[in-house]
């Protein structure tokens, strides 16, 4: 039997989701529902369900941040009300979709991609590259415009602040409100959000491959696989490696 998990912060749209997919689908076993971000996280990791239906825009995380932790094979579908040029993305990355005010009809093609998936046991697509464009998206919008990207850093250790090259950055680590910046030196405190700084970096230098972890692609030396196939990555100067979610594994297919 399918399984799923609806994820919206409207308890109407959740119930009509409910309500039709079941009609649509009857052998679908929706496992779990969750109102926030944080509650869909901790459930898909619970549940591991065959399918999550995420909410883009909700309380907590976003469907795009519970989406990019997520490790286990599980098909996104994203509830959005962005504009064609996302929907665009979507498409091209091989995702389903629904846009609000989600249509009966629209919903019924979304049940017939995923029964026709299942079927053929279809993998679940790469969806690294629609997660990172759509993260951009919802930071401030995609531009072509050039801009200057970050170069220096002031960061806190104790009570001392140094100044530091961004290229001397192995990596960068969300914790909460602030972010750790890693270095051969050894960690750092700036009070600025991952999520901000972000915006700010060279996304050809810097790449995320994690919903928590940024890290300087010039400092990665090797990328594993284990059994389970999770990949870790290899990073010099730092001696534990680093976790790579599901969601950007298809970045080091080559390495």
């Amino acid at each position: 039997m399918t399984t799923a998990l609806l994820a919206d912060d409207e308890p109407l749209l959740r119930e009509f989701l409910r309500e039709k997919l079941l009609a649509l689908w009857p052998d679908l076993d929706i496992v779990a529902e969750a109102s926030n971000g944080n509650e869909a996280a901790t459930l898909i990791a619970e549940f591991e369900p065959d399918i999550a239906f995420l909410d883009i825009k909700m309380p907590g995380q976003t469907g795009i941040e519970v989406a990019q932790g997520m490790d286990a094979a599980t098909r996104v579908v994203f509830v959005t009300a962005y504009d064609q040029y996302a929907v665009q993305a979507f498409e091209n990355e091989a995702m389903d979709y629904l846009l609000k005010p989600v249509t009966n009809e629209r919903l019924a093609q979304t049940v017939t991609r995923l029964k026709a998936a299942f079927a053929q046991s279809a993998p679940v697509p790469d969806i690294s590259q629609v997660l990172n464009l759509l993260s951009r998206a919802a930071a401030g919008g995609v531009t072509t415009n050039a801009k200057q990207h970050l170069r220096w850093i002031r960061a806190s250790r104790g009570e001392t602040t140094y100044q530091i090259s961004v290229d001397e950055v192995l990596f960068f680590q969300s914790d909460d409100k602030y972010t750790i910046v890693n270095t051969a030196n050894g960690e750092h405190v700036i009070r600025v959000p991952l999520a901000e700084l972000l915006q700010s970096l060279d996304g050809e230098q810097f790449w995320q491959v994690h919903r928590g972890t940024v890290v300087n692609i010039r400092y990665v030396s090797s990328s594993k696989r284990d059994g389970d196939g999770r990949v870790t990555l290899n990073v010099k100067g730092y001696a534990k490696p680093l976790p790579v979610s599901r969601a950007y594994q298809g970045l080091f297919k080559q390495m």
